[in-house]
């Protein structure tokens, strides 16, 4: 498989640069599994195609202030996006201007409030950064960093908390699991009044979120690994709805990569915790996701190539030349997709 198999024509115009308000009034574009039939609807109705004894799975991760702008020690503006925690205050981070922040450079944030060292480069390009601050380096990060928007959003977000997921709980990603944004406290109430098991497990986003494809063939992309958790009580929850016949529903494809990682055979997941790098491409065998409810997302990328794996390419590349000719709103704040079967 090449990876302009995977590209689609996306007019600039389409990408969504703030989101909808509520939440749930986003559009939903519902594609059926089996069939390839396609409905357009609201995500508020998106419990038109649950059922009672299904499973819906929530990454619970929290979005930090990954962020920093600041100042070389030589002068001139240089920002590092946060990626990893490697340490209490060191962290894997993308560095610009790269070639200005060498091993042993020095950043300032906040007029010296707290500062960066710049210890070693990663394989992948970016650095590896030693924090310095006063008391709690979670405190500094909170008062300087900022949300870390994808590059191709450039309107101000004024409300930190719109790309958080309304049931984030464990600081850690470097950006949302955007699927997750459309679901409001009630909606999810309604969801669980109908029976419907709401799952949570984690998965912290990384790197690979922000890493193209650039291997002209597929199988060369190496994904970067990120960390996930599935506990017990998700694990015995997941296998009982399995066992009665109930469908797993992943929200995004980081809870898809989640289940997936923890997975050992098919219709059966364990408890786990450790870190991923699974690859979803067409050609792969799902074991425990049934349905999948997701945003768009860039063409030639992993994500998109991970819903072909469901939905088959030609099925996903065909919705999404729909979804452009029907003026949905793509990525981040954009419009929704849920993969449905029987």
């Amino acid at each position: 498989m090449k990876t302009a198999d995977f590209l689609y024509d996306l007019p600039e115009e389409r990408i969504a640069q703030t989101p909808v308000e509520p939440r749930d009034h986003s559009r939903l574009m519902v594609v059926d599994r089996d069939t390839g039939a396609i409905e357009h609807r609201h995500f508020y109705d998106i419990t038109d195609y649950l059922r009672p004894g299904d499973a819906l799975v929530i990454n619970e991760t929290r979005v930090i202030p990954a962020r920093l702008i600041g100042e070389r020690g030589g002068g001139g503006v240089c920002e590092l996006l946060l990626l990893k925690q490697l340490g209490p205050k060191t962290w894997e981070t993308l560095a610009r201007p790269g070639r200005r922040l060498k091993p042993g450079a020095e950043v300032s944030f906040g007029g010296g409030r707290l500062r960066a060292r710049i210890l070693a480069e990663t394989d992948a390009g970016g650095r590896v950064a030693e924090f310095i601050c006063e008391g709690a380096f979670e405190a500094a990060l909170d008062e300087l960093g900022e949300m870390p928007l994808p590059p191709y959003i450039h309107e101000k977000l004024e409300d930190r908390d719109r790309y958080q997921t309304v049931y984030a709980k464990q600081d850690g990603s470097a950006a949302a699991p955007t699927a997750g944004l459309h679901f409001t406290p009630e909606l999810l109430d309604r969801i669980r009044a109908m029976g419907v098991e709401i799952v949570p497990i984690l998965l912290h986003v990384g790197l690979g979120t922000f890493r193209p494809v650039k291997a002209e063939d597929v199988e060369d992309h190496v994904m970067h690994s990120e960390y996930y958790e599935v506990p017990e009580e998700a694990a015995a929850r997941l296998n009982a709805v399995r066992s009665r016949g109930g469908r797993v529903i992943a929200v995004g494809t980081t809870s898809v990569r989640t289940l997936e990682s923890a997975a050992p055979e098919k219709g059966r997941v364990e408890a786990r915790a450790g870190w991923t790098n699974i690859f979803i491409k067409p050609g792969y065998e799902f074991k425990m996701v049934d349905c999948l409810i997701t945003n768009f997302h860039l063409p030639g990328s992993t994500l998109i190539m991970l819903v072909s794996a469901l939905l088959g390419r030609e099925r996903t590349l065909s919705a999404y030349e729909l979804a452009v000719r029907e003026n949905y709103r793509f990525f981040s704040f954009g419009d929704a997709m849920f993969i449905k079967t029987e």
